[in-house]
């Protein structure tokens, strides 16, 4: 049986990266010899994900009001792509609840997105209405808080790139609705193909990996999936064994 795919909404352009700076800006030369900037969607350090001279993809924006249509997607990578643009994880994911590819996200009525929440003023990535029991009154909400991961080291998977204040402070704010009686979800959208275990990058952000683990133990669940993208758009692959 063939896997469902989320589709890129147009065909992806590709190109050859000449450099990366100023975090949001890439220089590409395109098939026909064409050299562009195209926009970074990227704030991690993209460690691992990128050198000079990469096989790269990008979207192409016919928005006429924006400054860079080109928007940089993939990096080709041996034995697959990385995926670079963090909003795409997000939308993939949502697709992916929809058609019920994650066994542990199929039991709810209602899904919205970018909802404010928490002590700390976040916005959380997703939100499910989960299904009511008969002897609940309360409504119950699944909180999930989706991270585009990349960071190959010591042939695992790691998060994050770089020290993150605004993920340790999501991390924070799941276990808080775990304990007000809700269901917490960090979810690690592992965007490369490379590596066989998710764990924290405590060698970069120690604190992260501390909340991390005791997130956990206070009832925060952990989830880690490949997305298996490629130019035509993303699958969803296996769940990943946890390294904690």
């Amino acid at each position: 049986m063939r896997k469902q795919t989320w589709p890129f909404p147009a065909p992806l352009v590709r190109g050859t990266l000449v450099k990366r700076y100023k975090r949001f800006l890439a220089d590409v030369c395109l098939e026909g010899g064409q050299e562009i900037t195209a926009h970074c969607p990227n704030t991690g350090s993209m460690k691992t994900c990128w050198n000079e001279g990469d096989e790269v993809w990008l979207s192409k924006s016919d928005n006429a009001k924006r400054k860079l249509p080109y928007t940089w997607e993939l990096t080709k990578t041996q034995g697959g792509y990385i995926g670079v643009n963090t909003a795409r994880p997000n939308q993939v994911v949502e697709w992916a609840i929809y058609q019920k590819l994650i066994p542990e996200l199929c039991q709810w009525t209602e899904l919205k997105r970018e909802v404010a929440y928490g002590n700390e003023k976040s916005r959380i990535d997703i939100r499910l209405n989960l299904e009511k029991s008969e002897k609940e009154e309360n409504d119950r909400y699944c909180f999930i808080e989706i991270k585009n991961t990349t960071l190959y080291l010591d042939r695992q998977i790691q998060f994050p790139d770089a020290v993150t204040l605004r993920g340790q402070k999501h991390i924070r704010e799941l276990v808080e609705q775990v304990r007000l009686g809700h269901r917490g979800v960090m979810f690690y959208f592992v965007n490369r193909p490379e590596g066989d275990t998710f764990a924290p990058a405590d060698s970069i952000d120690p604190e992260y990996g501390k909340l991390l683990r005791q997130a956990q133990e206070n009832g925060v669940e952990i989830l880690a999936y490949r997305g298996q993208g490629t130019p035509e758009g993303y699958q969803i692959g296996e769940k990943m064994p946890l390294k904690l």
